[in-house]
């Protein structure tokens, strides 16, 4: 027997079927107002947005024309800027040399001064003394230092107000090659038109580029790098007179400085030398003492030799009466004599001894004592000619250098023989 197989589906009303072809009919209709209503709006767009795209290329081709003049007017005022900034370059470059040339004639009195001081550092123990000497070497390098300082101040001065106008230089050459390569690129832009082949659509093309400026501040930027330039090439001029000056003042100054320097080195050497005699004087006695101590102790030590020659004596006796048979060992005048004279032997002994120990005592202090002095001598000749030697360094400046010959030698001169050429030296040099 056969069954009636029914599709599970859902199953519309009459009402529903109707409903739907209503609806469908309504949107067509709607559809189509809507779409003549956006071709009217379209033909009415294309008309005003025609228009406005002609004017906006019209008044940006005039804006570009305009643009071009400015920044053409402005980069003739650079051209005649950077013309006169390079005279100005050359002008203040001479003077700086110029500058240089005496800066390096200090350099002498400045070697000099520090060769005197580093060979007084080779002055030993006590006589590595602030001595008024060195206080003038001090205040000679001091000097020295300060009147370099003020031309190294004007050169260094010469030299910033040179790297200022290259600065200047630079900042109007850029600006003015900035110019340039506008120029060109607006004239570029000023001649493409809509049938050029090179045009295109570009990535946002409306966006700000990173350093944009407002044209306020473009026209202060050439302004202030056109005034920034006159104004450093007048600061050089007057640059150039007080370099002049700077160069009298510094040399009277050394003068002075050399000759009270020269002064203090020979009045030293002269407190030197009188010191020198004093400690000579006292070796010589110094030596004679030890000699005559050195002596006494000898009869000391051959006395000392003689009382334990007695002491031995006194003992061998002493010991020698012990070995008496029965009642002859007695305690008689002779036993007590040899024990009163052990008893004295040993004092004296120790007497002896104990002067001989401070005998020894003041012979090694006197030994000490020579010894210092001698290292002070030889320091006081070391020093003596330490200054000797400086004293002849320091003609260097006042001797030409090619007629400069040492008159001092360090290797062979002897103590001793410095004494006497020495005040000769300080005549010849004062």
């Amino acid at each position: 027997m056969a069954t009636l197989s029914v599709k599970p589906s859902q199953r519309f009303q009459l009402p529903d079927w109707h409903t739907n072809s209503y609806l469908l009919s309504t949107n067509a209709q709607l559809q189509r107002d809507a779409s003549h209503q956006i071709r009217q709006e379209a033909r009415v767009l294309r008309n005003e947005t025609n228009n406005q795209t002609i004017w906006d290329e019209h008044d940006n081709r005039t804006r570009l024309v305009e643009r071009i003049d400015t920044v053409n007017r402005w980069k003739e005022m650079l051209d005649k800027c950077l013309t006169d900034l390079d005279a100005e370059i050359d002008a203040l470059t001479q003077m700086k040399d110029s500058a240089e040339q005496n800066l390096q004639a200090k350099n002498l009195p400045l070697d000099v001064a520090i060769e005197c001081l580093t060979l007084r550092e080779s002055r030993r123990d006590i006589d590595v003394v602030k001595d008024p000497v060195e206080d003038e070497l001090h205040k000679e390098v001091e000097v020295i230092e300060a009147t370099k300082k003020a031309l190294q101040q004007k050169v260094s001065q010469a030299f910033e107000h040179l790297c200022l106008l290259q600065e200047v230089r630079q900042q109007l050459n850029s600006d003015h090659q900035g110019k340039m390569e506008t120029l060109e690129i607006d004239r570029g832009c000023l001649s493409l038109n809509l049938r050029s082949p090179n045009i295109s659509l570009k990535v946002d093309p409306t966006r700000v580029p990173d350093g944009s400026t407002t044209l306020q501040q473009w026209d202060d930027f050439s302004q202030f790098n056109k005034d920034r330039g006159e104004a450093e090439m007048k600061a050089a001029t007057e640059l150039r007179e007080a370099i002049a000056l700077t160069i009298a003042e510094t040399n009277n100054e050394l003068e002075a400085q050399r000759v009270a320097t020269e002064f203090a080195f020979r009045k030293r050497l002269r407190e030197m030398e009188k010191v020198y005699s004093e400690l000579k004087w006292q070796e010589k006695n110094t030596l004679e003492e030890i000699a005559e101590l050195q002596e006494d102790i000898r009869h000391l030590e051959e006395d000392l030799r003689t009382k334990f020659l007695s002491l031995k004596l006194s003992h061998t006796r002493l010991e020698a009466r012990t070995y008496r048979p029965n009642v002859e060992l007695c305690r008689d005048q002779a036993q007590y004599g040899l024990t009163d004279e052990v008893h004295q032997l040993e004092a004296t002994i120790a007497a002896l001894k104990q002067k001989l120990a401070q005998a020894q005592d003041a012979l090694d202090a006197l030994y000490k004592h020579l010894a210092r002095l001698q290292a002070d001598i030889a320091c006081k000749a070391n020093s003596m000619l330490l200054d000797t030697k400086c004293m002849d360094t320091r003609r260097k400046l006042t001797v030409p250098a090619e007629k400069f010959v040492p008159e001092v030698d360090t290797f062979t001169r002897t103590t001793n023989s410095t004494l006497s050429p020495l005040k000769s030296c300080q005549l010849e040099l004062a």
